[in-house]
């Protein structure tokens, strides 16, 4: 089996078990194994995941490509948008993971795969959004997705990054994933490896999805519900994680996660976002090992 044969199959394993991990995640807001949510289900989740993770990681794509088969594959399999967020991060994390070796890292090979997206890049991308129609998209005055402008992927990022936590990874080089992301979950791995040995990485990804919510407005929910609910929501979040980390057992934390859960499902918030990030901090981290 060459190499090229071996990599698809390593990165379609990566990203399949970065999306299942974030599930197994206790998530207060989003879809998790222990409660479902915002009419999905965690085996909505599970179909994306199976129908995607081939297709996202096939060796000669581009990285517009690479999102817009993902995200038509997906509405074949489950005709909702349930991971266009994650899509969008793990697209080219896994097309600079084909370009990584001795003399380039993957944080490197990204920052290079970024710096040679394309007009076409930006169609495709344009394309899968409007296909996926996640909840608030609306419209804007600059290179509105409904209007397929030709620039590329990359000034059509920048454009949204102000509005857009996920626009703002790629213009910023992902950094929220490796400068905060990854020590974050690395760090929350060492601290509870004793003591949660059985669902350690899940606990971690937990930390980690906190941590996410409790930094920065998740910018789905800004869409959805505006900018001052996103402020109580990363204030509660704060809160939250604060307890969370001082818990020498994550475990300990579930019944108050699960109580946030529920009132953050009942007031129809989802922090899809902080979400999204999650699973694309596992799939680097993975990548990296």
């Amino acid at each position: 089996m060459d190499n090229k044969t071996l990599n698809i199959k390593r990165f379609a394993k990566a990203y399949h078990s970065a999306c299942m991990l974030e599930l197994q995640a206790l998530k207060p807001g989003n879809v998790h194994i222990f409660a479902d949510g915002h009419g999905m289900t965690v085996q909505d989740f599970i179909k994306s995941a199976d129908a995607s993770a081939l297709v996202i990681s096939q060796a000669d794509l581009s990285v517009g490509e690479r999102i817009f088969q993902s995200v038509a594959t997906t509405q074949k399999a489950v005709g909702k948008n349930t991971n266009l967020g994650l899509i969008l991060l793990c697209a080219p994390l896994i097309h600079a993971a084909f370009s990584v070796n001795e003399q380039l890292n993957l944080q490197q090979s990204l920052a290079s795969s970024l710096g040679q997206l394309t007009s076409a890049d930006g169609l495709l991308a344009a394309q899968a959004i409007v296909l996926a129609n996640p909840a608030g998209l609306g419209s804007v005055a600059e290179y509105d997705v409904h209007d397929q402008a030709e620039v590329t992927l990359s000034l059509m990022m920048q454009s949204a990054q102000d509005r857009d936590c996920i626009a703002w990874q790629y213009a910023h080089h992902f950094s929220d994933i490796f400068e905060f992301g990854l020590p974050r979950y690395a760090a929350a791995l060492s601290k509870w490896q004793e003591r949660a040995k059985t669902h350690s990485q899940a606990w971690a990804a937990s930390a980690l999805y906190l941590g996410f919510l409790a930094r920065k407005l998740d910018s789905h929910i800004v869409r959805k519900h505006g900018e001052l609910t996103a402020v109580k929501v990363m204030q509660e979040a704060r809160a939250i994680e604060l307890e969370y980390w001082q818990a020498d057992n994550p475990k300990l934390q579930q019944k108050a996660l699960l109580a946030w859960d529920t009132s953050l499902k009942a007031r129809n918030i989802n922090p899809g976002t902080s979400a999204d990030l999650t699973v694309a901090c596992l799939l680097a981290y993975d990548l990296q090992a």
